[in-house]
């Protein structure tokens, strides 16, 4: 299908008067390229927006240098600027754990790492409130969704307050925020004042002390201040607790965090979607393009998803280091399978493509359909999993919904193969619930999951293989692996089929340490392994982990504990990831010799090393938990999955 210019939200002067409009309602600032795809989240506002009956305007990567033409030349809007700086948290995008610049901005044409600023929520609104001081400035997305109270900003190692405060913004929306920005557009169209809106749910304001709305209510909760924050980590811990336990309740209380002369108010979330909502949001006149604008250029994150179709949204696992569940909640919003149908006759209608969908999943790619039996005791729970420590026995495990969906995409013309790109929670698939056909239809899910639906390489996430690690990461045990590998070896062989399970690994986790990493290194050799995708932890804004990390507490026990912060003590834990590398292994050997596990070595090595260091108690450091090596740390190495011959 060929697509006219006017078919895309405008970005310029020219396509504003493309549709004969005088002015714009709305202009949104985005850090991503404009990619017209319900996977781009200024994508997704602007059509809502728009199907509202708003007039709105996009300015991708605007240059934020110079004479700030970019932000000046769509003009004032009639309601509000809003930020949309982009689908990842901007540092995240730019940098690695060890804060070197990554090798593509995967969301910008041709992955250049010029197209937005650091932190660009900050710089873009300040520049807007520059130029038009008295224009509204609304903050979205994930930077500005994480940060909406104090966080640890691990890039300036420091702990900062709200954006609020460092941007001037006037609300942020957080979260998905379909609901909320349509509520705000109709409430400042009717000529309401802006001060309305600060009662907005699912938004969050910057008020003076003495501002009526700031005034403590019977059912808030006021969480430490940020000056006490700063002078007692402990209080940052305490104040997380809540924080995560009210992002993810059905009914919220409303938080207050004093910051100087002002207050943080943060409004309850509106309730997750219904899935005649997601439908609508999913279903409006995307062109799944990107913008005309960037021809003959490539954006690695539109390559990567445009034959890929979002079933759902939400995520109940509540893994201590992932935001999903912080942005989206945990819980699961399903597209109806009618919807998914459509979206997926689109992909087929597009020129390029061969057949084959690289994913059809979510943020968990089986939870699509899950939900508590009882809706009121979810109503109640504060539990930031449905699965762990352990699995609800109110959770519906079924994957017959899921099945269903597999089975109707699976049948349409010029469909060959559906494959599954994103994560499966094994511990869903294995779980034995007191409900058989549950149970029955997890097993025909493993086996259709692994038989049709993997493209040689299916992507689970063990993450460690000490339990004791794997309790502070809200990950199920390391056996629960163990056993779904087995089925999947089974159903190869019993299929004739030669395909590979990817597992993917996390160093320097908070609670983790060096002796973790070895044995991780020794279980996986012995499974077979030479791991590929594996990753350092980066502590990112509003996650348990990060709190743990930053505070040295568990925020749920307040216990202390331990995390590798160094440069030193994660290369020491992230070396033991490429013990099958020659240039590792000496350095291997003098870290299993220092952290008293010699033993470990013949399990992992057949043969001593004619360089190795002998062993003298002058070779023990003097903390046993400290790295002795010097390097600095490298970019995250690959390797490869061995296979039996």
């Amino acid at each position: 299908m060929e697509y006219r210019l006017t078919d895309f939200l405008p970005t310029t002067k020219k396509e504003l008067e493309l549709r004969g409009w005088d002015y714009v309602d709305v202009i949104l600032f985005s850090g991503d390229a404009y990619v017209d795809h319900p996977s781009f989240g200024v994508a997704v506002i602007g059509r809502t927006l728009e199907a509202a009956g708003f007039r709105v305007a996009i300015v991708p990567q605007p240059d934020w240098h110079g004479d700030y033409r970019d932000f000046r030349k769509l003009g004032r809007p009639r309601l509000f600027f809003g930020i949309a700086p982009g689908c990842m948290d901007s540092m995240v995008n730019k940098y690695t754990a060890a804060r070197r610049l990554r090798s593509e901005d995967a969301y910008s044409p041709d992955g250049r790492h010029d197209m937005r600023p650091e932190y660009p929520t900050i710089v873009y609104t300040q520049i807007l409130k520059k130029l038009y001081p008295d224009v509204p400035v609304v903050l979205g997305g994930i930077e500005a969704s994480l940060r909406r109270l104090t966080h640890y900003d691990y890039w300036q190692d420091r702990l900062r307050p709200s954006i609020l405060v460092d941007s001037g913004a006037d609300l942020i929306i957080y979260g998905m925020g379909e609901k909320p920005i349509v509520e705000l557009a109709r409430l400042l169209a009717r000529g309401e004042p802006f001060e309305a809106a600060l009662q907005l749910p699912q938004s969050a304001a910057l008020l003076p002390s003495k501002h009526r709305f700031a005034a403590v209510k019977a059912a808030d909760i006021l969480l430490h201040s940020h000056e006490e924050c700063l002078r007692n980590k402990r209080a940052q811990a305490e104040n997380f607790r809540y924080i995560e336990e009210q992002s993810n309740m059905m009914h919220a209380q409303r938080l207050l965090q004093q910051v100087g002369e002002r207050v943080v108010v943060v409004n309850p979330p509106y309730p997750p979607m219904t899935t005649e909502e997601l439908d609508a949001s999913f279903d409006l006149p995307y062109t799944r393009l990107p913008h005309p604008k960037y021809k003959g250029k490539r954006i690695p994150a539109y390559e990567m998803i445009k034959f890929s179709v979002n079933i759902h949204r939400g995520c109940f696992g509540g893994c201590a280091f992932c935001t999903i569940s912080a942005h989206q909640g945990k819980f699961i919003s399903c597209r109806s399978k009618e919807s998914i149908l459509r979206e997926v006759k689109q992909v087929i209608d597009m020129p390029d493509f061969k057949g084959y969908l690289s994913d059809l999943g979510g943020p968990s790619a089986n939870m699509y359909g899950m939900h508590g039996r009882n809706r009121n005791a979810c109503e109640k729970c504060r539990r930031p999993s449905c699965i762990h420590p352990h699995i609800c026995p109110n959770l519906d495990t079924s994957h017959d919904k899921l099945l269903d969906v597999y089975h109707a995409v699976d049948a349409l013309p010029g469909i060959k193969k559906s494959f599954i790109g994103s994560g499966v929670r094994y511990d869903l698939i294995l779980y034995k619930s007191k409900d058989e056909v549950a149970n029955r239809s997890a097993m025909q899910y493993a086996r259709e999951l692994i038989c049709r639906h993997v493209s040689g390489r299916l992507k689970v996430a063990p993450e460690h293989t000490s339990d004791r690690v794997l309790m502070l990461m809200r990950k199920p045990s390391f056996s629960q692996f163990g056993e779904f590998k087995r089925i999947f070896d089974r159903i190869n062989r019993e299929e004739h089929l030669r395909q590979q399970i990817i597992p993917y690994f996390i160093s320097s986790h908070p609670g983790c340490h060096e002796e973790d990493m070895a044995e991780l290194a020794v279980l996986t050799k012995d499974m077979d392994f030479q791991l590929e995708q594996v990753q350092d932890f980066t502590p990112t804004p509003m996650t348990v982990a990060t709190e743990t990390w930053y505070t040295g507490f568990d925020p749920y026990t307040l216990e202390p504990v331990f995390s590798a912060k160094t440069p030193r003590e994660k290369l020491a834990q992230r070396q033991y990831f490429f013990w099958y590398k020659p240039e590792e292994r000496r350095n291997i050997e003098q870290s299993l010799r220092r952290i008293g596990r010699p033993d470990l070595i013949p399990r992992l090595y057949k043969t001593p090393t004619s360089s190795s260091t002998p062993f003298t108690p002058t070779n023990i450091h003097a903390n046993h938990r400290t790295s002795p090596y010097t390097e600095k740390p490298n970019e995250e190495k690959r390797g490869r999955h061995r296979r039996k011959r």
